[in-house]
This record gives structure tokens, sequence and C-alpha cells, in this order.
């Protein structure tokens, strides 16, 4: 809703001129002094930012509760997952009503010979159920949670678990006695996310992160000593990459991983050994990206490496367990242009390949003989539009295979598939409560024509009968970077926004990797504006074909996909009439330039290095949102951020929203902080399901259906 002459009149951001100059570039900025996090100046401003936030918004509070009630009545709150077969027992996760967070639970394997888990009714609890790990528990006291690793030992009686209660991803690292209940004395503070046991459960390799919050060392612990005594199992000095630490699903190697955006390097240790020295499996390439697995063909053990060695799709070879050098590895896939392979997972007698082609991800379960390839099938699914991927198959000698299935009209679904007789069998789908028809809706795949002539795929979901007159208001997400691929997906809380005759469509812009590896390329870089102009096609493509008008059009994207936002609303702000921008990477230049912030250095591989190249450095103010505002009329804007974020600060959304206020023409523009959060935003299922009602009675209101 635009601003009316009763509306309160926004906070104003005074202005500190700080000159930044660069390649004989100066851009002065007024409002780099909001970095200043432990200022009271600064968090009186994000505070009444805040509050002229809730008071633009207060004529919505009955729509945000209504949006809420409708997420919770068509949720079942006292719930459970499909159990997993880890060794001698299936674990499960419990969720119950009222409550903010899960519970872990497991019950003993009973027969060793079937593979379909036990039913258990939400509402009961098992006689021979246990809890490994209660959330509300640990929760409770802490206005945020979220757990950065949860790993049970090799005999099923130790689990290690991290913690973060303030939103900044660094865990404390505990270890709990699943026997006793009780918690041993060992305490790791500062760890990043997992943690990896060795086969004998005795020590325990986790990641700490350095000053720019990039996990650069791997560390290992022995159960009962001194972390103090923990050794650092490796260290990573470049500042590109960033490591991690996990254990293939025979249990027999420790893997540890070394990665830039564009690079990779492996090493291996007998997982029975975690005190050797591990050794590498082929030393880093500039370019070159591989993951290795272990697994058995004929008899022999082998290692399987998923690479894009001279394969810009990836292709998969073997190679020896001694392997040293990519010379050693021998073809068993070969490369297809037209198949991006994404991940291999090696069973003791098959491979299944995640794969995509077309925009639409697929499964191949491949089974292996004579030293190679003995079958290859691709496993058929339901709808011309989905989303399918490999579920939990934790165990190396099952004989089953699950997957996820899910559409943009129907909930996700955990299916199973004996790969020794064929027959699936559906294990769960996400129940929607209520009177929910998935026939209600109807899915759509349409092409737009980029700038350059490319097509873009989208993704469209509308209630069905939807008129193709330019009636109907839409909500257009888009993201495009990282090669992050934006698959067709289902949402409880979205179906409040198409039972209000609304529609919902996502645009597979370049920089994603919905296309294959090129079309992540051709959106990273110097390419990268094509993100932005893919998605203008995609918006103007909904308005031609009669899906609906930019009046009544909104767009929304979050972290890079709210750099997108920002860039769009300079770009094309004719396209939409309102946009959400959800941690937004919208002073990207400023953040890329200064190698001291979190993860900067990293990202020089995926949109350039501004600071030592004065080529980047001018694409890139080109178009990073903060620099390019305009004094003309932008879209309404609803940017929202979490003050204790580590990836995209804070002070990115803020001093844009001051920016736009200053210089756009008759600005409408909020900015709502969230105070006790991180880059996911506020935890606990509740409090998301009202930060997702305030947003969508926002949107609504943007369109006239509030």
């Amino acid at each position: 809703m635009a601003q009316t002459p009763t509306s309160p009149a926004p906070p104003v951001a005074r202005t500190v001129p700080h000159r930044r100059e660069h390649h004989g570039d100066v851009f002065v900025d007024d409002y780099e002094w909001l970095r200043d996090k432990e200022s009271p100046e600064t968090i009186s401003y994000l505070e009444a930012e805040n509050a002229y936030t809730e008071a633009r918004t207060a004529h919505l509070g009955d729509l945000r509760e209504t949006l809420f009630e409708e997420i919770r009545s068509r949720t079942l709150e006292t719930d459970l997952s499909v159990p997993v077969r880890i060794r001698g027992y299936w674990y499960y996760g419990r969720t119950h009503e009222g409550k903010q967070y899960g519970t872990s639970c497991r019950r003993p394997v009973l027969d060793p010979e079937s593979w379909l888990p036990p039913t258990v009714d939400p509402s009961e609890v098992p006689d021979d159920e246990e809890v490994v790990l209660d959330s509300n528990e640990l929760a409770e006291g802490h206005e945020f949670f979220s757990l950065g690793a949860s790993s049970i030992s090799p005999d099923g009686r130790l689990l290690a678990f991290s913690t973060d209660t303030v939103g900044d991803e660094r865990f404390l690292l505990q270890v709990k006695d699943l026997q006793t209940g009780e918690l041993l004395p060992d305490q790791v503070r500062d760890t990043s996310y997992g943690a990896t046991w060795d086969l004998a459960g005795e020590h325990l390799f986790y990641t700490t992160v350095d000053a720019a919050w990039r996990p650069d060392k791997v560390w290992r612990h022995r159960v009962g000593t001194d972390p103090a005594e923990d050794v650092v199992v490796h260290h990573e000095p470049d500042d590109r990459f960033w490591v991690s630490v996990g254990r293939s699903r025979s249990q027999r190697f420790l893997l540890i991983g070394c990665g830039s955006k564009v690079t990779t390097e492996y090493r291996i240790l007998d997982a029975a050994d975690p005190t050797g020295e591990p050794r590498v499996v082929a030393p880093r390439r500039q370019g070159v990206e591989y993951g290795v697995d272990h697994l058995v063909v004929d008899g022999e053990d082998r290692l399987l490496v998923l690479h894009n060695d001279g394969a810009e799709n990836f292709a998969v070879a073997l190679a020896p367990v001694t392997a040293t050098s990519h010379e050693e590895w021998e073809p068993l896939l070969p490369h297809d242009p037209a198949v991006r392979i994404e991940d291999v997972d090696c069973f003791a007698d098959h491979l299944v390949v995640s794969q995509r082609s077309e925009g639409l991800t697929q499964i191949r379960v491949l089974r292996l003989g004579d030293g190679g390839v003995a079958s290859d099938e691709l496993l058929d699914m339901e709808h011309p539009i989905y989303t399918v991927g490999v579920g939990s198959n934790p165990e190396f000698t099952q004989p089953v295979l699950r997957f996820g299935y899910v559409t943009m009209a129907t909930p996700s679904a955990v299916l199973q598939v004996d790969l020794r007789t064929g027959e699936r069998t559906l294990l769960k789908q996400s129940p929607v409560l209520g009177d929910f028809d998935p026939e209600a809706y109807e899915q759509h795949r349409e092409w737009a024509t980029a700038s350059d002539g490319t097509q873009v795929p989208i993704s469209i979901v509308v209630p069905r009968g939807t008129p193709r007159d330019g009636s109907t208001p839409f909500l257009l997400y888009g993201y495009g970077s990282y090669e992050h691929s934006v698959d067709p997906f289902f949402t409880i809380a979205r179906l409040s926004l198409l039972d209000r005759g609304m529609g919902f469509a996502i645009a597979h812009v370049r920089g994603g990797g919905e296309m294959g590896r090129a079309w992540y390329d051709q959106g990273k870089m110097l390419h990268k504006r094509n993100t932005f102009t893919d998605f203008v096609a995609c918006a103007e493509h909904l308005a031609a074909t009669g899906w609906t008008a930019a009046d009544r059009l909104v767009a929304e994207g979050g972290s890079a996909g709210g750099l997108l936002m920002g860039a769009v609303a300079n770009l094309a702000p004719e396209a939409v009439t309102a946009m959400v921008a959800d941690v937004p990477f919208v002073d990207a230049l400023t953040s890329i330039l200064d190698p001291d912030l979190p993860l900067t250095v990293i990202e020089w591989e995926e949109w350039g290095d501004p600071l030592h190249d004065p080529e980047v450095y001018a694409y890139m103010k080109s178009y990073t949102p903060y620099e390019n505002v305009e004094a003309k009329r932008y879209p309404a804007i609803l940017a929202e951020t979490s003050l204790n974020d580590t990836r995209v600060l804070y002070v990115e959304p803020a001093k844009w929203v001051a920016r736009l206020r200053a210089t756009a023409v008759e600005p409408d523009v909020l900015l709502k902080t969230e105070m006790q959060a991180g880059h996911g935003g506020v935890s606990g299922r509740y409090n998301a399901w009202r930060d997702r009602a305030f947003s969508y009675a926002w949107v609504l209101d943007q369109v006239g259906l509030a």
C-alpha cells in the first residue's frame, strides 16, 4: 500500500560521507556508518525502521493472523518423518503441536531382512522408542536456536551434536551418551557445520572457521580428552578454499574436501586409522572440480570420481583406492552435453546418479559388473513438471532406494523402490489438512525469450481455470547464482496465495544450474547481467501472455536473489509493482572489495575480483543495486534482514533502504530487521510461519487482495 498523507514519517538516516576509491573511481557512500553494529545509533536506527514498518503494516494485523492460522490449520503439527535405517536402528524425527522444534528418536531394527520402515502413529510412543535429541529442551531460554551437526557413532552409542543460540553459525559441539542419556564433559566451542566419527567411534572430526568465517581447519578430537589437546588434521591456507570432512557410505574412508567455487581437492584416510596421514587423491588443478567416494567393483575396492576435467557437465571415472593423480582415472560414464551429472551415490552393487536434463531433475540406477556398467535405468516420473531427488539412503548394502518427489501442486512424497524387484512403495506424502485438493490447481512450463534470444524456463502454478486476460495477480520468484537450482516445489503457505486467486511462478534464470553448467557460467562473473535481464524477460512474458499484468506482479528473491531484486528494480522498475527482498545482497561491490569481510575472497571466483581487476570493478559497479539507485519511481519494496547474519550483513539492506528513501521519487520502502536471527531468519517453525504470514500479507496488500 502506498504512503498516504496520514502515514507516519519514515526514519531518516543521517549522512556521513565516506570516500571509497578504486581504480581511479570515487564513490561517496553516505550510509557506511551503519556498518557499526555495536553503535547505539545503528541499533536505534534499525529499531526505528522496525517501528515504522510495523506502523505502515498495522492495518494488515488481522490478515497476518489469518494467514498464520491458515498455515497452522493445514499443517499436521504432531507428526513424524519416515524412519531411516542406520545399522541397528530406525531413526526418525517427531514434531509436537505447540512446540517450535523437533525431536530425534530411534527404535531398534527387529527384522534385519525387512527394509520397510515400521509404522508409527504420530500420537503414540512405542515402548521401544528412545529419544536421541530433543531440540526444544536445548532451545529453552534462547530466542534463537539451530542445530549444526547431528552424527551417530558407528556403534550407535554416542551422538555428536552442535548448537547455535545466536544466529552467527558458530556452534558448540557436544557428545551425548545414548545409553545413559548423559552429556559427556567434551565441549568444543566455535565449530562450523558438521561432525564425523572414525570407525571405532573414539575420535570425532570437525571443522572451524577463520576470521573471515571461512571453514579452514579440520580437527580431530578424542572423546574424553580436553579439546585444548585436539589435533589439526588439515589446514587450508588458500583464502579461496574451504574445507569439509565426512565419511564414505561404506564407512571405509574419511573424506576431507577442499573446495573453491571452481576447484576441488580431496584427501582420504582409512576410517580405522584416524591418527594416520590423509592422502591426496589428485592434486588440485585450477578450474577442475571433482568428488570421490568408495565402491566395490567385481570384489575390488575402487574410488569413484565425479569430475569436470574436459567435461563441462561432468563425467564419472573409476580409480584405484591408492590413486594420487588424475592420470589414474579411468572413464566410466562419459560426458554428455545434454545431461548435467550433479551427484553419484555409491552402494555395494549399484550406483545412483542424480542428474538434470532440459531443466528437469532425474535419477538413474546403474548396476556394476565386469569392471563397468552392466545396466542403466532412468526412473520414470508421473508428472511433466516435478522435482525428484535421492533421499536418505545411509546403508552401503541396502537393496532399496529412497527418493523424494514433489510438484508445485502436490506436497512432497517419500518413495522407495526395491531394486531387486522394481516395486515402488509410497512411504509418506506430507499431509495437508482441511479441504486441500491438488486437482484445484494446474501447472505449466513456459519459456521466455531473453534479450539475447536465450529461452528461459518458467514454472507456473495457478488455481485451475485461471483466465489469461492479465487480471490475475502473480508472485514471481528468482535466485540465479552459485549454480543453485530453484526447482519446482510445494509449500503449505503458498496455498494461502493460490486460494485467494493469486498465481505463483519461478523464473529459472541464468546463474542457477537448472539447464546445466553452461547455464551457470552464463550468469556469473562478467556475464552476471544475464541473470537480471532473464528475470525481466520472465516478468514481461507473464504479462505479454496474459497470465498477469505489471501492476499485478510482485517479485521475490533472497540473499543473492535479493541482489537480483535490487538490480531488477534499477533496470526495469516498471516490470513489477512490488518486490520482497530477503536478506538481500544489495551492496555487493562494497562487500566484495573488502577481503576482511566474511567469505569475500571465496566470492571472487563467483563475481570476479573488483579489488585487483578494474574491468570487474567497472562491471560490478554497473549493476550493483546500492550504487545504482536513481531519482526515479521504484516498485514498493519490503526488505527483510537479520542482525546476526554473517553471510549477508544487515548493513547492506539498511544502507540500500536509506539511499532509496533519499534518492527515489516518492519511495515506498520498508525495512524489517530480526534482532535475534541469522541468514536463515527466525528459528522455530511457528516463528517462521509468522514471518511468512507477515510478508505474504504485504504481498497480498500490494495487489489488492488484502
